[in-house]
């Protein structure tokens, strides 16, 4: 067990639950064994908590090594119950207010950490137990991105009750999800419009007259290198690209992709999918499938041929995830109110940001004093008086 300055050890580790600090890059074999294990019996998938994903982005994308890795464990010798990374933070939002933090990059679209099923509220309680005893962790701990009213969301909330304390939610937002007992086929029918749909297949006949189209599947024991080189590529090109967020636009992103491709196919994650032009990608998108869900992760198109719709004429032939009978739902991981996949998957899905009050005398008093502010700026925000809902402070 390595120690962070910003974490020392608590006596908890000599009870039966115990909390472990864990270098992500000194894993041992048994470590790293139970953190695979884990994410099979999780509560809630997370691609970007499983390991395969989170260790390159806490070596490659957290430069100044604030985060580390939480587990609790029943007891030395005993099973992994949950992970979860998290960090000391100096500022909430423009306030310069400490508290602790789970630590994301932008780049990881969901929050939930990995939990054994049935074990939620244990998780909680041992977790923000130990925070209050770490003398580096003040006010509050801050978790991003919770499914609203998932098993882990509830026992949040059930446990801050528990400990005198409220969970409060202060941002919320809803992206497109895909779950649905229609075929492909009957789906597509009922979420398009009958006038979208003629469009679209005039679209898709004008891109056959420019050549051979094809639609591509990354299939297990295919080198996955000529399709992350692809993908960069033409996601570079683009917007994206343009605007200086795209993966290849910094290296620290670039590598980290190129070290999670391989390594989510590894571990039978990986589902990459391309619609060709004469040989030639002119839309790609990167799903991670974590069964019973899925994650939609990245997407890009050539935008010399948008008049062809590429992206749209991908996502119909995406919709076949609907027929895997491992996979329930795929959360798009869009921002709100996309205008592409809002068209097209119909369904919602809704995540919470959620601040829950450490113990202390001192961190209650700032705790409602954060509450009372958010909820002041809401109402001259004109936001609804009924939600829990102010900028993400993250």
């Amino acid at each position: 067990m390595t120690v962070h300055p910003a974490f020392p050890v608590s006596s908890i580790d000599a009870a039966p639950l115990m909390v472990r600090l864990v270098d992500p890059l000194a894993l041992s074999a048994e470590l790293a064994a139970a953190w695979d294990g884990l994410a099979g019996e999780a509560s809630e998938p997370n691609p970007f908590a499983e390991r395969w994903c989170l260790q390159s982005a806490l070596h490659l994308l957290d430069p100044a090594r604030k985060a580390r890795l939480v587990m609790v464990q029943g007891g030395a010798d005993g099973p992994l119950i949950g992970i979860i990374p998290l960090a000391p933070a100096l500022r909430y939002g423009r306030l310069p207010l400490h508290h602790a933090t789970e630590w994301m990059h932008p780049n990881h679209f969901h929050g939930a950490p990995l939990v054994r099923a049935g074990f939620e509220a244990l998780f909680w309680s041992i977790l923000l137990g130990w925070c209050d005893a770490a003398p580096w962790a003040r006010t509050l701990l801050h978790v991003p991105r919770l499914t609203e009213h998932g098993p882990l969301h509830r026992a949040l909330v059930e446990v801050a009750r528990q400990r005198g304390g409220d969970a409060v939610a202060v941002h919320r937002e809803e992206r497109a999800l895909l779950e649905s007992d229609l075929s492909p086929a009957d789906y597509w029918e009922a979420a398009v419009r009958a006038k979208k749909r003629k469009e679209l297949r005039r679209q898709a006949n004008r891109l056959a007259e420019q050549g051979v189209v094809a639609f591509r599947r990354w299939r297990a024991g295919d080198p996955p290198g000529p399709w992350i080189d692809a993908f960069l590529t033409l996601e570079a090109r683009g917007w994206k690209g343009r605007a200086g967020s795209a993966l290849a636009s910094h290296g620290d992103t670039e590598a980290w992709f190129r070290a999670i491709v391989p390594a989510a196919a590894t571990a039978g994650r990986l589902d990459m999918r391309a619609l060709d032009l004469d040989g030639r990608p002119l839309a790609m998108l990167v799903n991670f499938l974590c069964p019973p869900g899925g994650f939609s992760f990245k997407t890009a198109f050539d935008e010399d041929h948008a008049r062809f719709s590429p992206g749209v004429l991908l996502q119909q032939a995406n919709l076949d995830l609907l027929g895997d009978p491992r996979i329930d739902w795929v959360d798009s991981c869009a921002a709100p109110g996309h205008p592409m996949i809002d068209s097209v998957w119909r369904e919602r899905r809704a995540l919470v940001w959620v601040n829950v009050p450490l113990s202390g005398a001192a961190d209650r008093w700032r705790f409602t004093w954060l509450t009372r502010a958010e909820r002041a700026w809401r109402r001259w925000k004109g936001a609804p008086a009924q939600a829990d809902e102010v900028e993400s402070p993250t």
